[in-house]
């Protein structure tokens, strides 16, 4: 049986190739006068098809990619996954181990969060930061835009946010010199600053973005963040093109649930990072919608960009799967199987505007599974999907 997919009526998606005046927000190559390109996808294998690692991870991880599965098979997406399981249960690093191999071997994957759990020993990493610094998964990018069919308190929000993603805070040095006296180091050095804002100005360029606002605490922490902004500034010399600004952190949080109309690109160290891209999330609708992704030299890793679990609503059918199916599109994108990816993230844009089908998290009463459904659908008969036996 030969499986053929025509794409002939596919729309200009919201999320891709065309984006008004800004071109291809994720799974971008980017290149720049100081680096060479910056991630490059693998080669496909085995008559065109790709090999890509997939993690379960914990909470709502499992069910929303196995629907990921089931929209890649509908849609003959030439995708093949391996799967590898991590169990963030253990003290033992060999499951993490085996992971990494896997994405080195393959080059790209996608995952649920893996659980990090505040009370295991502190010699216990936590695998999500093991996996992006063994990979050096430097920048992680999130578009943060309003959706179509989401009502929110704020209307037009189109951020894009880039987080130093392998320092700082998340160094995991820490220790107890002296009983209740805990220090713990935030690392910040200059050559991955200089890397991170590099990226996030190319990145700024080729979208015909027009303004970087580096974000920082640099009045109180001058060495650490005095030192990312003036990598930052650097940086932006370079750049007379696009317009430079910078923010302190605290006061970043209160102008974005102001007025998040203001901000264009932001590029931040890696605690900030964490906690502007929730309050980003939140003003489009919430975690459930936002995909997000981690790009190196060599890989990217693909999930959803606030990094949640989600246990509470796990094995309950009601978790929304939009920001994993969208992360998938961006991975289809890294992947340059642009067709795929537009037709995807067409049918789950175009299944948002369907009120009814509004999982728990967005006021509704939908359930995973009927949002998946509609989606197929819509591959369908946007795709026209035929079989020729």
């Amino acid at each position: 049986m030969v499986v053929v997919i025509h794409f002939n009526r596919i729309i200009n998606p919201l999320w891709g190739r065309h984006l008004g005046n800004t071109v291809k927000v994720f799974g971008t190559n980017l290149t720049s006068h100081r680096t060479k390109t910056l991630h490059v996808p693998p080669p496909a294998k085995y008559g065109g098809r790709h090999t890509v690692t997939l993690i379960p991870g914990d909470g709502i991880g499992p069910e929303l990619l196995s629907h990921v599965r089931e929209v890649f098979r509908f849609s003959c997406v030439p995708v093949d996954f391996e799967v590898v399981h991590v169990n963030s249960a253990l003290e033992a690093e060999d499951d993490i181990d085996n992971a990494i191999t896997a994405i080195r071997r393959n080059g790209v994957a996608i995952k649920g969060n893996i659980e990090t759990k505040h009370t295991m020993p502190p010699s216990v990493k936590s695998r999500n930061n093991l996996l992006r610094t063994s990979l050096d998964l430097y920048a992680n990018v999130m578009h943060c835009q309003s959706l179509p069919g989401v009502q929110t308190r704020h209307k037009n929000i189109d951020i894009m946010i880039i987080r130093e993603n392998t320092e700082g805070e998340y160094s995991s040095l820490e220790h107890e010199s002296v009983s209740g006296v805990v220090e713990c180091l935030k690392i910040i050095t200059r050559t991955n600053s200089l890397r991170i804002a590099e990226y996030a100005f190319q990145l700024a360029r080729e979208k015909g973005r027009r303004r970087v606002t580096a974000v920082h605490k640099a009045n109180i922490m001058k060495l650490g963040d005095g030192l990312f902004l003036q990598c930052c500034r650097e940086v932006a010399s370079g750049y007379p093109d696009i317009t430079f600004d910078s923010m302190i952190v605290d006061n970043t949080t209160m102008q974005l649930v102001s007025k998040p109309q203001q901000f264009d690109v932001m590029v931040m160290p890696n605690l900030y990072g964490n906690v502007v891209s929730n309050v980003c999330a939140g003003l489009v609708g919430g975690p459930g919608l936002v995909p997000g992704a981690n790009y190196g030299r060599d890989y990217a890793v693909f999930e959803t960009a606030t990094r949640n679990t989600g246990k509470s609503v796990a094995g309950k059918n009601i978790a929304n799967p939009t920001a994993m199916l969208l992360a998938s599109c961006m991975m289809l994108d890294h992947l340059k199987l642009y067709d795929y990816a537009n037709l995807i993230r067409n049918a789950v844009l175009t299944t948002m505007n369907e009120t009814r089908l509004h999982t728990a998290d967005l006021g509704g009463q939908g359930t995973t599974s009927e949002v998946v459904q509609s989606v197929m659908r819509v591959i369908q008969s946007k795709g026209q999907l035929t079989a020729d036996i």
